[in-house]
């Protein structure tokens, strides 16, 4: 999809729920910064919820679309940002739930090593196994 050092490539953008189950989804370049494919994404979190992610996300514009939306962005500042901004520790240590998905993913072997050639059928394959952990998830055992 996208050319860089390494070839062709692909990020995978994923926000899940308190509960691991992925509730928004987007693909972008490989070599396309973070920050910039966050905003597709920003459109899925709920008013008044909390922001977990990682410091490739931390940017002025994510913070104060999440806090004009009435959340709190809990985003570690990169190494390189002047001013500092209010960080917990204890809710970053829910943000495993996002690597727990890509775990997940990667038990999928034509998503892990990506055979699909075209972004949309990759997207599509993507949310195909997304709806299967949605299903396992709420299927009832009674």
């Amino acid at each position: 999809m996208g050319r860089s050092r390494g070839g062709l490539t692909t990020k995978i953008h994923a926000l899940v729920d308190g509960r691991g189950l992925p509730v928004g989804l987007h693909l972008s370049e490989g070599q396309a910064s973070d920050c910039r494919e966050a905003v597709a994404l920003l459109d899925v979190v709920p008013p008044g919820s909390t922001f977990l992610a990682d410091k490739a996300y931390d940017s002025d514009a994510i913070r104060a679309r999440i806090e004009s939306n009435g959340g709190f962005a809990n985003i570690p500042a990169k190494r390189n940002r002047r001013k500092g901004f209010a960080f917990s520790a204890f809710l970053y240590r829910y943000r495993n739930l996002i690597e727990r998905f890509f775990g997940k993913l990667k038990h999928a072997r034509g998503l892990a090593t990506r055979y699909d050639k075209r972004a949309d059928n990759f997207l599509a394959a993507i949310k195909l196994f997304s709806a299967r952990l949605w299903i396992a998830t709420n299927e009832s055992t009674a």
